[in-house]
């Protein structure tokens, strides 16, 4: 066995994670430690190693020093790669002008998986990628280039057992108990054989394909020289594509590092496995290398074999959902995501669970890009279009001093006819279609961080609806929007519900409303936490905006109710002592101010959301009152009682002094027919309540 060389790691901090990760080392000749000693029954350790690993850093600078001086190999594999695409686009083309498309296409979507195979591993992510679009691809096609996804031609044994002695310091026959004489799985990185530890564990044994490096570093050379040549000569591209392409190479090479797709398991596991019904395989250490990755064994069904889930008596959408859930989690709650959800990634397991595997390529998105994502669906939603153009600068899409005056009327124009209709039928490809034309006309440029996240949601969504046409997942992703916009304390959301909430100083109801039923479709919404931390927000500083509009919606309703049950009193009482008949038509009801409705409405919703319990809110009362806010409120309230109270005695008692004054008109007294033009305009008591 090879002695460990001492290498550097750095330790990151995944934002909204107390987890530890390492994520990038230097050094050489370095092995996987704690590597099993060949008796029979090698430890196994229990946790991810972070020191003694070499890793794999992408480096463009050194990689065009490097190709520079061997441009004979670069314009090789631009040969190797022109000739076959060019020859298959002639061939299409030929297809069509011949008008034999349907007769060819089997033939050609066999010729496009074994171009992109040949390739190499970037152009059958490419392929993968595509392999989740129905709604881009026909299903010939996708039939074919599903085959990408697990189906490769697999490299020799003698090589993979090479790779397996030198990571791990022997012999496979010594190491497993049992290993499978063919893989049975091969995909763009490497293949994977099932076997069986010495101490019983069934696992997955991955191997990486030889000559990866190589190959994958020349592709992202000629391609970053290729995005820089484009971003300098075509004008109308504003996007930073060597950033795109940058970001693109440093999260392969990641993914050619098996211990750091360990660790990003384990991370993963830590952040996302409590989700109901989300597993995630276990990494076995004594066992993994750069090279070669042992993992728990998953069988499963690819979530795209509907007729197999559904013999199993599992729910495929429901194990869609659970997919968009955990994916919004990723993307919306820690910033640790998954940028390559492919059906041969995600397995419907035998127990109903949805289970992931291959953490090779994963992402972050920081916290301020999340908060961002979160304002833009709400104003997306809301068509709130002057706030979208913020969050595209917030966002980075658009630069602080670009000028947004023209480009709000442009979203509001391109977006009417996506959000035509409502939050259920949107889907995630037609606004990203329909963004796509503003782009054009103004300064827009795509942030290389949101490169992975169009990736990743594309791939999620061809997924859901390659199960279920109509499947959107906006529509699944605005609960949890609504339940974080009520849960979530930090400043940013905050302001962003007041923005939904209050509108020109008037409080929107029916948007409360939405929030609170969309809010209680979420799986893990906890009403009674909203319930606390309402009340929170509302009787603190942030929150005297909303206190202001409660209180004077208090007033109107309780002065209308209290006016409507006096003037009942009074004429009931009339009519025992005989001073007024009774009538024989019903009285005419002072009607309660629309807020009254609201409240009802959002009582009837809450009382029917799971997990509500009124004698918890009821225990929360004696603590709002020794609030000093509460008191503040509740002197407002009175003072605009009682405003009205005498505002309505003064405008009664001037009313009747001109009735007496003006004597009779015909046989009716003036007072019982009143000059509306000689009625007293008082100001409203809101408008004296504060001053």
């Amino acid at each position: 066995m090879k002695t460990p060389v001492k290498t550097a790691v750095k330790i990151a901090i995944v934002p909204d994670s107390k987890e530890a990760i390492a994520i990038e080392y230097e050094g050489s000749d370095a092995v996987a430690p704690n590597k099993p000693q060949m008796p029979e029954t090698a430890p196994v350790a229990e946790t991810a190693p972070i020191a003694d690993t070499e890793g794999m850093r992408y480096n463009p600078v050194a990689i065009a020093e490097q190709y520079r001086k061997a441009p004979l190999t670069v314009l090789r594999r631009i040969l190797n790669i022109t000739f076959p695409v060019l020859l298959f686009a002639i061939n299409i083309w030929w297809d069509r002008f011949r008008g034999r498309n349907s007769l060819n296409e089997r033939r050609r979507a066999i010729q496009l998986r074994t171009l992109l195979t040949n390739l190499g591993p970037a152009y059958i992510k490419v392929g993968q990628a595509l392999s989740t679009r129905p709604d881009l691809v026909t299903p010939v096609f996708l039939e074919e280039l599903s085959r990408l996804q697990d189906q490769l031609p697999p490299f020799s044994n003698e090589l993979a057992y090479q790779f397996i002695k030198e990571e791990l310091g022997d012999s496979p026959d010594k190491i497993y108990a049992e290993l499978t004489p063919d893989p049975v799985a091969a995909a763009s990185l490497g293949q994977v054989y099932k076997g069986k530890l010495k101490t019983g564990e069934i696992v997955a044994v991955k191997v990486q394909r030889p000559g990866l490096d190589r190959l994958i570093t020349l592709d992202l050379y000629i391609l970053r020289s290729l995005a820089g040549w484009v971003q300098k000569n075509v004008k109308r591209v504003r996007s930073n594509l060597v950033a795109i392409m940058d970001e693109f190479g440093a999260r392969i090479y990641e993914e050619m590092d098996y211990t750091q797709e360990g660790r990003n398991a384990e991370l993963f596991a830590k952040l996302y496995g409590h989700i109901p019904d989300i597993y995630v395989p276990r990494i076995y250490w004594g066992y993994t290398g750069k090279r070669v990755l042992t993992m728990e064994w998953i069988t499963g069904t690819k979530l795209t074999k509907m007729d197999e889930i559904a013999a199993q008596g599992l729910d495929v959408r429901y194990l869609v959902e659970v997919g968009v859930q955990c994916s919004l989690r990723q993307l919306l709650e820690h910033g640790f995501f998954h940028a390559d959800p492919h059906p041969g990634n995600l397995l419907a397991t035998p127990e109903g669970k949805l289970a992931y595997l291959d953490f090779g390529m994963m992402s972050q998105v920081k916290p301020y890009q999340r908060y961002g994502l979160i304002e833009a669906v709400v104003h997306l939603v809301n068509r709130d279009f002057v706030g979208l153009a913020n969050d595209y600068v917030t966002l980075e899409f658009l630069t602080p001093e670009t000028d947004l005056t023209p480009i709000i009327p442009a979203l509001e124009n391109v977006f009417k006819d996506a959000l035509g209709a409502s939050v259920a039928e949107l889907n995630f490809k037609s606004i990203t279609d329909q963004l796509s034309e503003v782009m054009y006309e103004y300064p827009f440029r795509v942030p290389a961080y949101y490169a992975l996240i169009i990736r990743s949601l594309v791939t999620l969504e061809g997924i859901a609806i390659s199960i279920d046409p109509n499947f959107k997942v906006l529509s699944k992703a605005y609960p949890y929007v609504a339940k974080r916009l009520l849960t979530d304390s930090s400043p940013e959301l905050r302001a962003s519900l007041k923005d939904l909430l209050i509108k020109d100083g008037s409080f929107r109801w029916n948007r409360l409303e939405n929030l609170l039923k969309n809010a209680a479709q979420s799986s893990d919404y906890d009403l009674n936490n909203v319930l606390n931390q309402t009340l929170e927000f509302i009787f603190s500083e942030r929150g005297t905006l909303i206190r202001e509009q409660l209180i004077q919606e208090i007033i109107k309703a309780t002065d209308t109710f209290g006016r409507q049950t006096l003037d009942r009193l009074t004429y009931s009482v009339k009519v025992q002592l005989g001073w007024v008949e009774k009538k024989k038509t019903p009285e005419k009801i002072v009607e309660l101010p629309q807020s009254a409705d609201h409240i009802k409405r959002i009582w009837e919703i809450l009382s029917k959301t799971p997990g509500f319990d009124p004698i918890q809110l009821i225990q929360m009362i004696p603590q709002l009152l020794i609030k000093p806010e509460t008191q503040e409120m509740g002197q407002k309230i009175a003072g605009g009682l009682a405003q009205r109270l005498i505002a309505r005695l003064i405008r009664e008692a001037l009313l009747q002094d001109v009735s007496e004054e003006g004597g009779l008109i015909g046989d009716t007294p003036v007072s019982h027919q009143p000059n509306p033009a000689s009625k007293l305009a008082l100001p409203p008591a809101a408008a004296i309540i504060g001053k």
